[in-house]
């Protein structure tokens, strides 16, 4: 079961509306391209994740290749969204273009997967 957050939103005066937020994290794994155009991403993109609802829980370096058939990227950062349609905002964001420019261009191999956040694995077990 993925885990969930519900907020009370306000449609119209009268007929208040649960919409259930799913948390989600983007696994993203890259080599760096151009130090320059990623230096210019990393300095303003903190501050637009958190303003569109996400927040960097993970950044790491690579180590060692134990098992499994990528190739290796040299960075891994794993951010939290507080869901899909916040993850969306983000990259959407037209006030945002010349920021993704530099991740694009500032980085190769992108590698950039989106997961459910779980409580725990027995639904993908189909352990009751």
């Amino acid at each position: 079961m993925a885990a969930t957050l519900s907020k009370s939103i306000a449609y119209s005066y009268f007929s208040p509306c649960t919409v259930t937020l799913v948390t989600i994290y983007a696994l993203n794994l890259f080599d760096i391209a151009d130090r320059d155009e990623y230096l210019a991403y990393s300095k303003r993109s903190p501050q637009e994740v958190a303003k569109h609802g996400g927040r960097v829980v993970a950044l790491g370096q690579f180590n060692d290749a134990i098992l499994g058939d990528i190739e290796p990227r040299k960075v891994l950062i794993l951010v939290e969204w507080d869901s899909r349609s916040a993850f969306d905002s983000y990259c959407d964001d037209p006030e945002l273009a010349d920021l993704h420019a530099h991740r694009e261009n500032g980085s190769s191999s992108y590698i950039w997967h989106l997961f459910d956040r779980l409580d725990d694995l027995r639904p993908l077990l189909k352990i009751e």
